[in-house]
Order: C-alpha cells, then sequence, then structure tokens
C-alpha cells in the first residue's frame, strides 16, 4: 500500500516538481479542514432550527409554556443563547457575545480554506514560470541543434503546475462560500430570534407598554 504510494508522489515529483508537491499537500489539508468541518456542522445542527424557530414564535405570540416545550426539542448550538434570554437575561450584548462565541466556533478553518484558496493559483504561476525558465534554458543549452519537442515539453510540464494550482483553489473557494453562507444564515436567525425574545409582540411585558429592549447587533 506504501510502494504504490511512494511511486505515484516520486512521479508528480518527477513531472511539476516541487511547487506540484506542495499543491497536493494542501489539496490535503483542504480536504482534511472540509471533512471536519462537515461533521462539526452535522452534530451542531447548523441549519437545523425547527424546534428552535417555534420555540421563539411561540414565545412572540405570550405562549410561554409552549416556548419552553418547543426549545426541550431543539437541538441546535444556539439553544443554550435562546435559554439564557427565555431566562430572564436582558442583556443584549451578552446575549450577543454567547452567540457569536458559538459562531466563532464553527467558523474556525475558514481562513485555511480562503488562504489556499488565494495562494494555490499563485503558486501553480510561480511554477508555471520555474518551468518556463528551465524549458528556455534547455533551448539554450541545445544551441544550434534546437529540438521544438524540448520547448513544447517544458512548457507543457510548466502549465501542469498552473492547472493543478487552479484545480486546488476552485473547489476551496467554492465549499468556503457555502460553508460562509450556511453561517451567515444562521447569524440572521440569532439576531432575529433575540430581538424577539427581548421585544415580544405579545405577554405581559408589551401590554404594558415596556420600552423595546436594546437592539441586538450582528
Amino acid at each position: 500500500m506504501i510502494a504504490p504510494v511512494k511511486q505515484a508522489l516520486a512521479e508528480i515529483f518527477a513531472l511539476g516538481g516541487p511547487v506540484v508537491m506542495i499543491l497536493v499537500a494542501l489539496s490535503v489539508l483542504v480536504l482534511t479542514v472540509v471533512l471536519y468541518k462537515l461533521w462539526q456542522f452535522t452534530a451542531a445542527g447548523v441549519g437545523r432550527h425547527a424546534a428552535l424557530r417555534d420555540a421563539v414564535a411561540a414565545w412572540d405570540a405570550g405562549d410561554r409554556a409552549g416556548a419552553r416545550a418547543a426549545l426541550d426539542r431543539s437541538r441546535s448550538y444556539l439553544r443554550p443563547v435562546i435559554d439564557m434570554a427565555l431566562s430572564g437575561q436582558r442583556d443584549a450584548a451578552r446575549l450577543q457575545a454567547e452567540a457569536e462565541t458559538r459562531f466563532a466556533r464553527l467558523e474556525s478553518g475558514f481562513r485555511v480554506l480562503d488562504t489556499v484558496a488565494q495562494m494555490a493559483p499563485l503558486l501553480g504561476l510561480f511554477g508555471t514560470v520555474l518551468g518556463m525558465i528551465s524549458a528556455f534554458q534547455a533551448l539554450q543549452d541545445a544551441g544550434a541543434s534546437v529540438d521544438p519537442s524540448i520547448l513544447a515539453g517544458g512548457i507543457w510540464v510548466a502549465l501542469l503546475t498552473t492547472a493543478v494550482g487552479l484545480a486546488v483553489a476552485m473547489p476551496s473557494a467554492l465549499v468556503l462560500s457555502w460553508f460562509e453562507a450556511r453561517m451567515d444564515a444562521d447569524r440572521l436567525l440569532a439576531e432575529r430570534a433575540l430581538r424577539t425574545v427581548l421585544a415580544p409582540g405579545h405577554g405581559p411585558g408589551a401590554a404594558r407598554g415596556a420600552p423595546a429592549a436594546e437592539p441586538v447587533h450582528a
């Protein structure tokens, strides 16, 4: 099992040089981060907040018991934050900080994907420049007996690094965009839920004409 892997890596190194090897290592890193984030998102219940929405809607309608019952069914990672709000925590800044702490935990690793998405094309271009330099040096050493296949082969190998760089960068950028969209949706949900709990449309506080709670900023 190990011998074929070593042979494949040796062929890649011989074909594309150290730049391609770096890009291959980055692709393994990206795959590891993506798999971990998918597991983390699934375990935290990112995007799955049906019971949490029911709890907030019940609270907004003045049904305190229904809100508690719905919240008890929730498995969302935002449940503790909403529970704090339902339990009487009125400090909007504290609640927002609690929510942001959970968002930051789920957004860890995004910087790695962003860095790879930006650096991989540059590394590919760098490999292409190095390959072109080697190709023209070989052409110069050939002197008068110039073989066009020498230049063509060198250019082909040089352009390979650019192709590998793009192949690593594009999926990284696409997956990062999808992860960020999921987190943006959850952040909007949390902001709206906290605003609703702190300033419900019904219930004792609203009936007495209590002033609206301090707004929660994203």
